[in-house]
């Protein structure tokens, strides 16, 4: 139900045109909030904040790619001279490129490192010291439970800089405490997204829809999780409901990694 939990908030939300992106804008603005959505995919993310203005809600498309410090500068200035204020920042783009670590290039490799982690970076630092002054925010990493908690092959890279984003979360959130400024950090498990469905090839697959099915009957609660679920906790740590929390991971993969896994 929608409470307007939100309301008169400013948040930004990066990777916001697809996937977890697209469920936790979709969440913020039908909680009452602004959100400014930043994105690389200049045609996903006009057409999704298109469909929330059509819903009535309130949504800014700032076409910019993460890792350029640049780009991020100019978007955060523009906010903040449209709408005064950034209350809330969710650092969700990543890539995932999944390979054998001895067939990994150094390209790939860097430009894990660019989007992952130089992309939170980025953000946090532009965004950061408007909170400070404010004496308010809410910052939300989605961090993954690959790479602080858990393996899989392929993913040396992306597990890499998932588990700096929750080294980075846990530092950041001691700095921000006294400013009023919470940080805390999502690790998702296995959710339907067009980047989960992409590894199926990677992992011999010939069917992304055979692979979700496989990988949901492995889970306790039968099933992959949704981006619907995604925005629904992301509300919960952009709200005051959760004023008393920081500096923490939250796991949100349906039991995954509670259990024993064969090979």
């Amino acid at each position: 139900m929608n409470t307007q939990t939100l309301k008169g908030r400013i948040a930004i939300v990066t990777g916001a045109s697809r996937g977890l992106g697209e469920g936790i804008t979709k969440a913020f603005a039908g909680e009452g909030a602004t959100v400014a959505l930043f994105s690389r995919d200049v045609q996903r993310l006009e057409k999704h904040v298109a469909d929330l203005k059509a819903l009535g809600q309130k949504a800014v498309a700032f076409p910019l790619d993460v890792a350029d410090v640049e780009q991020v500068n100019r978007a955060v200035e523009q906010v903040v001279s449209q709408f005064g204020r950034v209350d809330i920042l969710v650092n969700n783009a990543a890539i995932a490129p999944s390979m054998p670590f001895v067939e990994m290039s150094d390209d790939v490799r860097d430009s894990v490192i660019d989007v992952n982690i130089k992309g939170v970076w980025n953000c946090t630092k532009a965004v950061m010291p408007l909170m400070i002054k404010q004496r308010y925010g809410k910052i939300i990493n989605i961090s993954s439970v690959t790479g602080p908690l858990v393996s899989g092959k392929g993913m040396t890279a992306y597990a890499a800089s998932k588990g700096a984003v929750s080294a980075f979360t846990r530092t950041l959130a001691l700095e921000g405490a006294e400013y009023g400024i919470n940080v805390n950090a999502i690790c998702p498990g296995s959710f339907d997204t067009p980047m989960f469905r992409s590894v199926a090839r990677h992992r011999g697959w010939d069917s992304e829809d055979k692979y979700v099915k496989h990988v949901g009957k492995e889970i306790p609660l039968g099933r992959l999780g949704t981006i619907e679920e995604m925005g629904d906790l992301a509300v919960f740590l952009a709200s005051d409901k959760s004023k008393y929390i920081t500096g923490i991971e939250i796991v949100i993969d349906g039991g995954n990694i509670i259990q024993e896994h064969k090979g």
